[in-house]
């Protein structure tokens, strides 16, 4: 028997209902089905995903234990109030540089380890989507145009590649907004849409999924450390330039 060639990666294929799942997650979380909502039937859901009845209870049952639906006999299934989407709402409260820096450090304690695991557990479409979310960032910075969606769908495809869908949850639940370099963002500033801020971004994006791509986990939560770490610098680096035009002007300066 042939010996089995150990530098090929075995790659794990998500279940259908894992597919069905972390798509209603996003939609509920997202507040697109919102708390006491039905979700569609059973015969549109089997429709809009293309798969069997068998798959779609198999999703609901997965999401009902996450607590996030509640089946009700003869009526359907209703979405239940969840204190993630709870949680979700409260970020888009976030308008100061001062929460922006501890979001930053909330994600930290997530997002590093889901880049170790995505480099150990990734499949080769979730490696994809990685990569197009990166060439998504860099087309977009090009063209002179909002990067910020891009931005977080990068960061959210590596939490996806985790084969975890807790944590594409938690970061569906901080939201786009978590990500400061668009024009839509109440952390918005010249300095954070400049040609170099977003080059430096993609820079430290690009070590992220180098190390994501080679299956190296140290090297990639080393990478995203890096990046989160200067993110965070970025943001006290604006703290003290704040101070700096406060004396200047003699008045105190903006801090939204």
């Amino acid at each position: 028997m042939a010996d089995i060639d150990p530098g090929i990666r075995s790659e794990r294929r998500p279940k259908l209902s894992e597919r069905v799942v972390t798509a209603l997650r996003s939609q509920v979380l997202a507040g697109e089905i919102a708390p006491g909502q039905k979700l569609p039937t059973e015969g549109r859901l089997t429709e809009t995903f293309g798969v069997s009845r068998t798959v779609i209870r198999e999703a609901i049952a997965s999401l009902a234990a996450d607590g996030l639906v509640e089946p009700r006999q003869g009526a359907g299934v209703f979405v239940l109030e969840h204190p993630a989407v709870v949680f979700g709402s409260l970020s888009q409260e976030i308008k100061k540089v001062s929460q922006a820096i501890n979001v930053l450090e909330v994600r930290m304690g997530i997002e590093i380890e889901s880049a170790g695991l995505a480099a150990q557990r990734r499949n080769a479409a979730q490696e994809a989507r990685i990569q197009e979310a990166f060439f998504e960032f860099e087309r977009l910075l090009k063209l002179g145009e909002p990067t910020g969606k891009a931005d977080f769908a990068f960061h959210r495809e590596v939490a996806s590649a985790t084969n975890n869908p807790f944590y594409v949850e938690i970061l569906d639940a901080l939201g786009d907004r978590t990500i400061p370099c668009d024009r839509s963002s109440p952390w918005y500033s010249v300095e954070v849409l400049s040609v170099e801020y977003l080059a430096g971004l993609q820079r430290e994006h690009l070590l992220v999924l180098n190390a994501i791509s080679a299956g190296n986990p140290q090297a990639a939560r080393d990478a995203m450390r890096a990046h989160l770490v200067a993110a965070q610098n970025r943001y006290r680096t604006r703290l003290t330039s704040q101070q700096a035009e406060y004396l200047a002007a003699g008045e105190p300066a903006k801090t939204t």
